[in-house]
């Protein structure tokens, strides 16, 4: 239950913050607003402060076991390149990135099953083909 209450509460805040908005992301890809680069840049630097702090008090997860964060493989970066091509690729063209589309999708607007479904379908082929790729 504080899962479902959690989305619903990133989604009323994703659409209260505009960040759903079609209209804002496209801003954002024209340079004409800082609006969507100053979320952006929060979420970044919640996400580094969040990834310090677990990094040095040990921070255990909801069933008491440690979270162990990973040193970063420089080998793979022109992998993230390409993949975060594509993802802002997609996000340009549809007008949605993953966390908007299923609150777009809550507050009606029915034509992003569209980008959600064929994400859906992305995330699938992936998988399905991830071992003749190479990575």
């Amino acid at each position: 239950m504080r899962f479902i209450l959690s989305g619903i509460v990133f989604g009323f805040i994703l659409v209260k913050s505009e960040v759903v908005s079609w209209f804002r992301i496209q801003e954002m890809f024209r340079f004409d607003s800082i609006h969507m680069y100053g979320i952006i840049g929060l979420a970044v630097v919640v996400g580094m402060i969040a990834t310090m702090f677990i990094k040095k008090w040990n921070v255990k997860d909801v069933n008491g076991n440690p979270i162990s964060i990973k040193e970063k493989d420089n080998s793979k970066t022109k992998n993230y390149i390409i993949g975060g091509t594509i993802f802002g690729l997609g996000w340009g063209l549809t007008g949605a990135c993953p966390g908007p589309m299923y609150a777009l999708i809550g507050s009606g607007y029915l034509i992003f099953l569209i980008p959600t479904l064929s994400a859906i379908f992305g995330a699938l082929a992936y998988g399905y083909l991830k071992p003749n790729l190479p990575h």
